[in-house]
């Protein structure tokens, strides 16, 4: 008990019923249940919006040191769009967001009636907005238990479960207590804790979005998330955890720089009044009137030379972005920094400013981070970019577990592995 308490002081230091979308995988998936050894942790660590070039910060002190000890991707791919909700959804589904349902971080379902908002709580638990099975539930399903502070639809009954230990989510909850918590799961007995946990930080988005990628202040917050992750690594050292705990540190998408003389006004080509916009930018979501589609449409394609539109149905295969019943009739993509807004929109807010991210997941600016350590993984090796569709079958094949349908493929992430693969 004095031992956890040492560590937990040094850690203080440290700065739901399925919905109605499809859940059929778009590629093959490894149904062979792995076998791994019974006393296997996997410990996977958000950082919202790191970008993966922001491991070659001066302040990305330990994520290095992780990386040397164990394997990195150049970066991860992101599913489309490069929003929050859709992918950490899809890290731990390998869903892409038009199989789980999670689309974007605002839409509108016509059967719910009701339009899903990141910050309204009340409606985000409604378990009929998810679909898929995350990661926590295919581990609670199959015998063992799983923890998670704070992860996108870990405090909601997904499928009738919950994982065992959890917290709902609030943003005011320090680090530290993130921190402390994780490591008081990870030190509970053989065979009564958790095989997965999960947590997660916003600092470096929530600075990246106020003062764009390369400000000062996002630099300060990659020191700020490197030393919580830091500590975490501490932590399993001191537990004598580091032969049995995979330390799995992604991120969601990157980060582009805004500028004011990079904006496109929705109304200077459409009616406004003829249209309900559930999203806008940089990925509208547009839903016109009856009778006002074609017009809309028209209206739109070729307007703006940094605006790409297409119908529902009629997106490039490669962003997986047709087959749901909550993409709009009409979907903008605004090319990289640039804003699609409204004129009163503009009146109201100002200029843009900051950082933004959600464009086309292939720009190397929505790149995320992909570092992991431990008994399991190759020791410092950097892998060419993957899609983050995989990371679910390859926790799965860690843990032992037999994955549920998904989108992704275990030989995607083979190479991280050590050899002979389990």
């Amino acid at each position: 008990m004095r031992l956890l308490t040492a560590i937990l002081a040094l850690a203080a230091t440290a700065c739901v019923h399925a919905p109605r979308v499809s859940t059929t995988p778009a590629s093959p998936v490894d149904r062979a249940t792995p076998t791994a050894p019974a006393d296997r942790v996997v410990l996977l660590v958000s950082l919202d919006g790191f970008w993966a070039d922001y491991i070659n910060r001066p302040a990305a002190v330990r994520l290095r040191q992780l990386a040397a000890s164990g394997v990195r991707a150049e970066r991860m791919v992101p599913a489309f769009p490069s929003k929050t909700f859709p992918n950490h959804y899809t890290i731990v589904t390998g869903l892409y967001p038009e199989h789980h349902g999670i689309i974007a971080n605002s839409f509108y379902d016509a059967a719910i009636g009701r339009k899903f908002t990141v910050s309204d709580t009340a409606v985000t638990h409604d378990p009929r907005w998810w679909g898929g099975e995350p990661l926590w539930i295919t581990v609670e399903r199959q015998g063992k238990k799983s923890a998670s502070f704070f992860w996108v639809g870990s405090d909601i009954r997904i499928g009738g479960r919950l994982p065992s230990w959890y917290r709902t989510y609030d943003g005011r909850v320090p680090n530290r207590t993130r921190v402390q918590t994780v490591l008081e799961w990870l030190s509970q007995p053989a065979g009564t804790g958790p095989a997965f946990v999960s947590t997660y930080f916003s600092d470096v988005d929530d600075a990246g979005h106020a003062f764009g990628p390369n400000a000062p202040q996002t630099d300060s917050a990659i020191a700020r998330v490197d030393s919580l992750v830091g500590a975490l690594a501490d932590g399993i050292t001191t537990l004598g955890l580091k032969g049995s705990v995979d330390l799995v540190v992604v991120s969601d998408h990157g980060m582009a720089a805004l500028a004011a003389d990079r904006v496109i006004y929705l109304d200077d080509y459409v009616d406004l009044s003829r249209m309900t916009v559930v999203d806008l930018s940089p990925v509208g979501s547009l839903m016109p009137a009856a009778g006002y589609a074609a017009e809309a449409y028209r209206r739109l394609k070729g307007a703006h030379p940094r605006l790409q539109v297409y119908r529902k149905g009629e997106l490039p295969a490669r962003l997986h972005y047709n087959a749901n019943a909550r993409i709009t009739p009409l979907v903008t993509i605004a090319d990289e920094g640039w804003t699609l807004t409204t004129r009163a929109a503009a009146a109201r807010l100002g200029p843009p400013r900051g950082g933004a991210h959600g464009f086309d997941n292939l720009l190397p600016s929505m790149g995320a981070l992909f570092v992991a350590t431990g008994p399991d993984f190759r020791t410092g090796a950097v892998v060419p970019p993957f899609q983050n569709i995989h990371v679910y079958s390859l926790l799965a094949r860690l843990l032992g577990v037999t994955p549920a349908p998904n989108d992704g493929s275990p030989d995607s992430t083979r190479t991280l592995l050590r050899a002979p693969v389990r």
